[in-house]
Formats: structure tokens, sequence, C-alpha cells
């Protein structure tokens, strides 16, 4: 292992400022901030193969770190890793593990602290960094090629026989992990995703052939809440409530139709239904959806149907939801241009949070990103935290919901549910 990332694994102590000076001195001699145990390993013996797994110095320090460091070491450390995020350091790089930095340091009992609050914040500046580049067609090219890899010492062996013990391992992914997977995933975009064969069973949504989750019963909790949230968009203010007849909810992705029982129960004057796909809407119509006289079926892309109903300027919602399958977070950046044109100003909007949620720190990078995005749209996002039945992880000592599933969409422990209003109310 060399020098740097011998210091990351913290063998002396205290951990006190010459960490810090040791630090600054490697990264600016020119060593990268994200050089991994497994390139030094591969150059050291002659190995010409990329590594798949990063253990970086950044990963080192969340899995050594002490667990009984005291308020001067914790600020030392806290240090470095901002000095190494200054230098460059990826966040969501996975090691050998499949695990990224916040991971380990959740995996540790660290989930909370300022160094698990760093590594989240710098998911964010990251993303919207990505976001802003992305918009002038910047090509961001990492090389090491060039390295004076004599210079950073030896790497560790076992790290290695580890990694080649592993199996299928994730590919290093900088700067954000993509909520739907496309190099697992079902379908790759939404169009191809409309021409996939859905099949319903009794609790559960699912593509036909490869038995993907789409939506599942285990939501129903979540949808129940989403409904009543929904509802909260009648109350004008303090002491006024919308009259019923004037009462108008949109959803957007029918599903199983959970949460449309859950409005029908409540009886809005006019509830639209935005559906794209054509199993959907077969299922609706036979259920009986098309003849129930205060529905509205939008039948197509929401893009497509919001944007015929903002052109037309004759409806106004109290409240609207979004769920819908293998659409990712710039999709929602869409849909929020669309939400602050037809939400009353007194109206909610809410969605089915499932953003990042097959990685519980990607997860909470997106909590962030969508309250910093909503507020830029002059909207206000409390999120409520529900906690997750245990048999709906994915590593649950006992049964799973996703065990006759191929691919599941959750695997955190807690669940937040926005409610979304205009700032001024």
């Amino acid at each position: 292992m060399s020098d740097l990332h011998d210091l990351c694994r913290f063998e002396a102590r205290p951990i006190d400022k010459s960490y810090v000076e040791k630090l600054q001195h490697y990264l600016k001699s020119g060593i990268p901030s994200t050089y991994t145990v497994e390139e030094a390993y591969n150059y050291t013996n002659n190995i010409d193969i990329e590594p798949t797994t990063t253990t970086t110095p950044l990963h080192l320090i969340c899995r050594n770190v002490p667990l009984d460091t005291t308020n001067e070491e914790k600020e030392v450390v806290n240090q470095m890793v901002e000095i190494l995020f200054e230098y460059g350091a990826g966040w969501s790089f996975t090691d050998v593990e499949n695990l990224t930095p916040g991971c380990i340091l959740i995996k540790r009992g660290l989930k909370g602290s300022k160094l698990y609050d760093l590594i989240v914040d710098a998911g964010v500046r990251a993303e919207l960094i990505l976001r802003k580049a992305s918009e002038f067609d910047m090509e961001i090219i990492e090389d090491t090629d060039d390295l004076n890899h004599e210079e950073f010492g030896e790497a560790v062996p076992e790290l290695v026989e580890e990694k080649e013990e592993e199996e299928e391992k994730e590919a290093p992914q900088e700067p954000v992990v993509e909520v739907d997977d496309p190099v697992d995933a079902p379908t790759q975009n939404q169009q191809s995703y409309l021409n996939t064969k859905l099949e319903y069973t009794d609790d559960s949504l699912i593509t036909k052939d490869r038995k993907d989750g789409v939506m599942m019963a285990w939501e129903t909790d979540i949808m129940k809440l989403g409904s009543d949230t929904l509802f909260h968009g009648t109350i004008i203010d303090q002491t006024t409530q919308e009259e019923d007849s004037d009462i108008y909810i949109l959803n957007i992705g029918f599903g199983m139709g959970i949460i449309d029982g859950f409005i029908q129960e409540q009886r809005p004057t006019k509830h639209y239904i935005c559906e794209a796909h054509p199993d959907v809407l077969v299922k609706m119509k036979k259920d009986g959806w098309y003849e129930k006289e205060n529905v509205v079926v939008l039948e197509g892309r929401w893009q497509d149907k919001l944007d015929e109903l903002l052109s037309n300027g004759q409806v106004f919602f109290n409240g609207i939801y979004y769920d819908t399958f293998l659409e990712h977070y710039s999709d929602m950046l869409e849909l929020f241009d669309y939400v602050v044109g037809l939400l009353k100003p007194h109206g909610v909007f809410s969605f089915f949070n499932g953003l990042g949620a097959d990685r519980e720190v990607i997860y909470e990078v997106y909590k962030k990103l969508v309250e910093i995005d909503l507020g830029n749209y002059g909207l206000d996002c409390k999120f409520s935290e529900i906690e997750i039945p245990k048999e709906m992880l994915q590593d649950s000592d006992d049964k799973s919901v996703w065990d006759n599933v191929k691919r599941s969409y959750w695997s955190c422990p807690v669940y937040y549910h926005p409610e979304i209003k205009f700032i001024d109310y």
C-alpha cells in the first residue's frame, strides 16, 4: 500500500495536524485524491488490467477512522476529507465490497456524523456541478496513465485477493449513482418500458418476462399517506376550506391504482389519472375506472397530457401526485415546470420518493437535491420520516417482499415522504 493509503488507515494515534500536513504534501506532489489501492497493486505487480473496484483514500478513511476519536481528532479527520474533496475525491466510487464511503459509515454506525454529512454534501455539489457542466456539453476525463507510481509505494496484495473472489461488482460511478441503473434495468428508456408487457399478480405489478417490480402492495400505507397529503391542498387558510365542488386531484401514474382508490374514498369533484402504459390502461378499463363519473383518464405520457392541460388553462389542482416507472430525476425537474403552472396557490404536490432508494447514502443526497431544486421553483418541501418494515429490505433475515422479484427498487430503512407547497403557503 502507498504512503498515502497508509496515512488514511490511521495506524498512529493521536490523529493530529501532522496527518493534514502529510496529506497535503502527497496531493500537492501530484498524487491524485482518487488514487486507488487497486491501481497501486496492479502497477507494482505489472498487471495491465483496469480495476473494476476503486478503494480510494476516502474509503480507507471511512473504514479505518477509530470509533473512539476525540473531538480534536474528529476535526482533523473532517479536515482531511474536506481536502480530499478539494482535490477531486469521488464520493460515490465503490470498493471491493461494493460500498461507497457513505455506505461504509452507515455500516459502522456513523450515519449522522459530521464526516457522513460531508460526504452527502459532496454528492449534492457533484450533481449540481455535473448538471451545470452538461449544459455546456463539457467532457471530463480522468487519466492516471502518466502517474509516477513508483513514488506511491506498494499496495496490499490481500485486497486484490479479496477482489478476485467477488463476482459482478458494480463499476465505479461518479458523481451520482442513477436511481435506475441502466445496466440492470429491464428497459433502457420510457418508450421501451411502454413496449414491455406487464403482469398483475395478487400483490404486485411486474414486468412479464423479467419479473422486475414496477409497483407492489407494500406501498399501500405510503399511498394512503400520499392521498391524505393531497387533500391538505383543499385548505385555503386557517379558517377557510375549499368547497367540495371545486376540489381537483391529479395522479400521474396509475400502476396498481392504490392511491387512486384512497382518493376516491374522499370523492374529489374531479379525479384526473394520467397513464401511458397500454397494459395498465386495459386493467383500468376492466376495473371500471373509465365509467366513474368523477374520473378523467388522460391516456398518454404526462409530458404530452400535462402540456395540453397547461395550454388550455382551464383546470388547476388542489393536489398533484407523481409515481411513474423508469423515469429519472431529470424527468422530475421537467415535471416541476408543470407543477407550478397547474397547482392552485394553496395546493399540495407530492410523489413516491424512491429517488436513489437502492442505496441509503444516495437517498440522502437526493433528499437534499429535491429541497434545493423545489426551492428554486418557489416551492417548499417538508419531509416526514416513515420507518420501513424489515420485510421490505432486500437483506432482511426474514422473508422479504423481494424474494420472488428479480429486481428490487428499495433498500432503505426509512421513507422520506414529501409534502410540497408554494413558499407563501
